[in-house]
Formats: C-alpha cells, structure tokens, sequence
C-alpha cells in the first residue's frame, strides 16, 4: 500500500480533507490512498468540524491557532500537503489589496511548510480573482515562490469549474498542484464529468430527512416572504417585474446573489460564506432562506458530515469549503499520477514561465 501523510493549512471545516479520505486508487495489488496527520486553523468551530469528521480518534492532531503561531518545524513528518489559503485579498466582493493586505501575505506560510518538509506533492486553492491580484502580478509571484520551494516544484495551475465535476453548484477556483522536480511524474488535469449533465439544485436538494443536522429553517420578517413570492426562480432583487413596494432603493448597490432564488433544474450560484440579510441563498419554490444542510449539499457533504458551532458560524464554514467531492477527483488524479495510471485530461487554464531553481 502507498500511502501519502498529508497536512494541511486553513483547513476549515475539512472539504478538502474529505476529499483526500475518499480518494482511493488501486492498481493490480496496490493500493494508494492519502492519511491525515495533522491540519491547523484559528477558527474554533471549524477545527471542532474538523476533528469530530475528519479524525474523531486522533482530535489533537488538528491546532486551533493562528498560522502565525504555529511551530511549523516541530510538526509531525508529512509527505504531502494541503493549503487553501486566505482568500480575503483576492476575492471581488472585498477590498482586493491582494499580497499588500495581512491576509494576502499568509500563502507564505504554506511555503514554509514545503520548505520544511519537501513533500512529494501538495495542491493549493484560492479564488479566480487570485488571476488578476494586482494585475496579475501577485499569481505569477506565488506561482514562483512555490517553483522555487523546496527542492523544486513542477506546477500545474488550473481554474477548476466545479459544475463541470458533479457539483451542483457554479464554483470556481484556481487550483494549483505541485510535485515535485526529482520524480519525473507529469500531473494532468483531470477532463470534467458532467460537461452536458450538469447537476440542479432540485435533484440535489431531494429528500433531505426533517431531522437532519444543520436542517434549521430560518424564521423571516414577512416584508421578506413577501418579496421571495414575487421574485421567480433564478431571478434576485433586481428583476425587473418586481413590485415596487419589494424593490431595494440603495444607491450603488447590485449585487447578483441579493434574494437571488434558486432555479430547480440548474446548479445552485455560489454560496458565500458571510454576508448581511438577503445573501444567504433562496429556496426557488418555498418563500425562505436555504437550510445549512441545504447548503452543505450544495456544495458535497454527506448528511452524516455534522458541522459544529452556531449557525451562522456553520454557515460560514459550508460557504467557505471546497466542494469535497470536486476536490477528490484531483487528488485520484493526483494518485493516478504516483501510480502511472493514464487518465482523461484537458490542457490546464495557465501557462506558466518557468523559473530556475537553485
């Protein structure tokens, strides 16, 4: 059996860490799979999320601390490694001050771990806005900073569309995976699977049990019911038919997900992870706010994966995942790779300029 000790950065409530336990690969009599050692984030109810989910028998190995703090040196030895980190900086709907802010600045500390530990491979993740971060100059540093980690990485970018992987939701994220130089290993993109299939948000939302966890429904103010009533499926707070006792009169403001509503037979907007009333993501039938749970199978979570915290923490923690198993098809591409397993793939979303490593 080969079997890769993974850690893990910002690792939230652990959608990507689903999606590295449910990886499994075998070839004739091997087996290659991906284990968890340890994963670090500061926020408390995500790390609670986290171990009773991900590693309910070894709950110490999961550090409730700022990156900042952690001894990153006397670590457990890993040999692969996971970061989805901060995406604050780059994301559209904030300030965007890119690598100049705190939380634009904190991917180096995944850098540190790959220069500590040389890993034989490590997938990180972030936002599309990441792209064009100071015009484009925060990714192509990034991009070379993790060439130069270690003993040498070669990357491959991609901006992965999760629809297109069974997702029933629209959610992009750049996706950059490393091995590194002395294997001589080829990482592929994977090809999507649902390209003509996409999954909607009715059939994913279908019979979700009433004692569910995180199934709480949201009780609203009737001025909200009654703008839901007259806002169609798929259609938000701009439409143009709505009555003008329900239109919003706020100068300057337009955002797309406001009392946006779901459209049953098409994959689900992207869900946010905070934000004020009229962002929480909108039944298309029933005049109300999605449950959590409905939110956690937006974006993969099994029913029997129990988010901890209050709830407005624990939608939180569901908008910020990464879609669990969108993620898993990488990492089978990822042990394909380690296994010389050919496999469908499509040419990655970024050329890179390649940097010489010393």
């Amino acid at each position: 059996m080969t079997t890769f000790l993974k850690g893990e950065l910002f690792c939230g409530p652990g959608g990507i860490a689903l999606g590295a336990k449910n990886a499994l690969i075998e070839k004739s009599d091997e087996i290659y799979k991906i284990k968890h050692v340890w994963a670090n984030d500061r926020d408390e109810s995500s790390c609670d999320t986290f171990r009773n989910n991900i590693c309910p028998n070894s709950p110490e190995s999961v550090i409730n601390s700022n990156v900042e703090d952690l001894d990153i040196k006397n670590l457990p030895y890993i040999d692969a490694f996971t970061f989805g980190f901060p995406c604050n900086d780059f994301s559209g709907v904030g300030k965007q001050k890119g690598t100049n802010g705190y939380f634009g600045q904190l991917y180096k500390y995944g850098v540190e771990v790959i220069n500590q530990f040389n890993p034989k491979w490590f997938l990180a993740e972030n936002v599309s806005g990441l792209e064009n971060s100071n015009y484009g100059a925060d990714f192509q540093n990034i991009l070379e900073e993790l060439q130069r980690a270690g003993s040498g990485y070669d990357l491959v970018p991609h901006l992965y569309k999760f629809e297109e992987y069974g997702v029933p939701q629209y959610r992009h994220r750049i996706i950059i995976v490393g091995i590194r130089k002395d294997l001589n290993l080829t990482f592929k993109v994977p090809a999507p699977t649902h390209l003509s299939n996409f999954i909607g948000a009715k059939e994913a939302l279908d019979n979700i049990p009433l004692n569910a966890s995180n199934h709480e429904f949201t009780k609203h103010k009737q001025d909200v019911v009654d703008r839901l009533k007259h806002i169609p499926p798929g259609e938000n707070v701009w439409y143009n038919e709505l009555p003008e006792q329900f239109q919003l009169k706020v100068k300057g403001l337009k955002l797309s997900n406001l009392y946006r509503r779901l459209h049953p037979d098409k994959p689900s907007y992207t869900l946010t992870a905070s934000g004020g009333g009229g962002t929480h993501g909108y039944h298309w039938e029933e005049a109300r706010a999605l449950t959590n749970r409905e939110r956690a199978r937006l974006q993969t979570f099994p029913d029997n994966y129990i988010f901890h915290g209050r709830k407005e923490e624990v939608r939180q923690q569901i908008g910020m995942a990464v879609p669990p198993k969108g993620v898993q098809i990488i990492f089978e591409s990822i042990l394909k790779t380690f296994a010389g397993i050919e496999y469908e793939h499509i040419e990655p979303s970024y050329q890179l300029n390649r940097v010489t490593v010393s």
